[in-house]
């Protein structure tokens, strides 16, 4: 054999192998992208809040001792109302100087202390939530401060399945009439990436400063998750 014809037999298996990779992975397959929706309403079974005690004195350790000794009555005051124990989480202490309004010309001076101590409750029973967040402001008096009050659903996987299980229906759906407008099939799913919001309801709630705080009224209404999810399929 010839070194010309070798020559040209090397060339003919080259461009014979550099066709076989253009045929296995040159075309890209033909897919569509859709994003489903799926909603799920349930009842809200949890309520959380913010109850703060907040204290002002000449001194640090008067501020201090002050709210720390009004807090330790609004959590008794929690437990006793039907909160358990383990529910109730310090959320925030803080001591900020307080100064005085200086004379023209003068420079500020620190007047006192103001001592802060917040504490997070759950509430798992809403039939007594309004008593126990009124026995929170009894105890609290004037220095209570409520805030960050939300609704939730404590366990909520029953109804994130039934919003997933919608979600990707309505995904399918969709494709479904996107090929079927393409004159093609749909395929096998390619992926899935998911994204879900609702988790908790705020809620608003006004406090009477009497020396005995009514009953709060507490509506949990209802909650709403919701479910999206983007599927791609491919296209055959």
């Amino acid at each position: 054999m010839t070194p010309r014809l070798v020559a040209l037999i090397a060339t003919l298996l080259a461009v014979l192998a550099l066709a076989g990779c253009g045929s296995d992975g040159g075309d890209k397959p033909r897919t569509v992208t859709v994003v489903g929706t799926g909603k799920v309403t349930g009842t809200p079974d949890t309520l959380r809040a913010d109850i703060g005690v907040e204290a002002t004195a000449a001194d640090v350790s008067s501020a201090l001792n002050e709210s720390s000794a009004q807090v330790k009555e609004v959590t008794d005051a929690v437990v006793a109302a039907g909160v358990d124990r383990k529910d109730v989480q310090t959320q925030q202490v803080s001591l900020t100087p307080q100064y005085s309004n200086p004379a023209p010309g003068g420079t500020s001076q620190i007047s006192g202390y103001q001592a802060t101590n917040t504490i997070r409750v759950t509430i798992r029973d809403l039939s007594k939530a309004s008593d126990i967040l009124a026995a929170a402001a009894t105890a609290g008096g004037d220095n209570t401060r409520i805030s960050n009050v939300s609704f939730a659903i404590d366990d909520d996987s029953d109804l994130m399945k039934q919003a997933r299980e919608a979600a990707f229906n309505d995904a399918r759906t969709r494709a479904d009439q996107y090929a079927s407008l393409a004159s093609d099939k749909l395929g096998k799913v390619q992926t899935i990436t998911e994204q879900t919001s609702g988790a908790e309801q705020p809620a608003t709630l006004q406090r009477d400063s009497s020396v005995a705080a009514s009953p709060v009224p507490i509506e949990p209404g209802q909650q709403t998750l919701t479910f999206s999810v983007t599927v791609t399929y491919a296209l055959t």
